[in-house]
């Protein structure tokens, strides 16, 4: 099959561009208000856009208290989300009253972050602190200027907050935090050591024309 997506004709009874693009990482975000109202909220557009320096960027569909809280307050908090924290994540992600706190509704314990405002959740084995960068507003398309209803909000990770329990050999283990991530429709996927490898980056010659390959698992060197 093959549709368009700006008249989106596929024919199926749920648009699978979500699907395809998947997984995704969940982005458990953190927010204060400008009067100190704690919001939390899971987003699977979400991700690493950069490591030098580090960025991270989410998209948010509607004008979400997330999105007021960042662009009030300049400040969130990305933590993960776990196999663990699952039903809490999910929770998590009832529009509620703007007055209401997504941790208390969750049953989740929060942590102070050090060099932000928000507060992570306690529970999860890592979080990013992050300072706004830029919010921009997504248009409706190539031939349509007028803004949609998404923003993209990019910023700057400032702070790392890693649970030594998850740092095996001088890494963090994926497998052993249990990281979820967002496939298509309500559809979600678990990192476990039995569907986790490592592979080896190519060798390139000093030429650069030919390049080698040793298979098998990562060696440790970064090329």
């Amino acid at each position: 099959m093959f549709y368009e997506t700006n008249v989106n004709n596929h024919g199926l009874e749920h648009d699978p561009f979500k699907a395809l693009v998947a997984p995704r990482p969940v982005g458990w975000v953190s927010t204060l208000s400008k009067n100190n109202e704690v919001n939390l909220a899971p987003y699977s557009y979400f991700n690493a856009v950069s490591d030098a320096p580090p960025m991270v960027m989410i998209s948010s569909n509607q004008r979400k208290d997330t999105l007021t809280n960042i662009e009030e307050t300049g400040e969130f908090v990305c933590s993960l989300a776990t196999y663990r924290l699952r039903d809490a994540m999910n929770m998590s992600s009832a529009v509620v009253d703007k007055s209401i706190s997504e941790f208390d509704l969750a049953t989740l314990a929060s942590a102070d972050s050090q060099l932000v405002a928000p507060p992570r959740v306690a529970d999860s084995p890592a979080a990013l602190e992050c300072k706004l960068w830029k919010v921009l507003p997504i248009p409706k398309g190539l031939s349509d200027d007028r803004a949609s209803k998404h923003n993209l909000i990019l910023g700057f990770v400032v702070g790392v907050y890693i649970n030594d329990e998850y740092l095996s050999g001088g890494l963090f283990d994926s497998a052993k935090a249990g990281l979820i991530a967002r496939m298509g429709y309500m559809d979600y996927c678990h990192v476990t050591p039995e569907n986790t490898f490592s592979l080896n980056r190519p060798k390139v010659t000093e030429d650069g024309r030919s390049a080698s390959l040793t298979p098998g698992p990562w060696d440790g060197k970064y090329r």
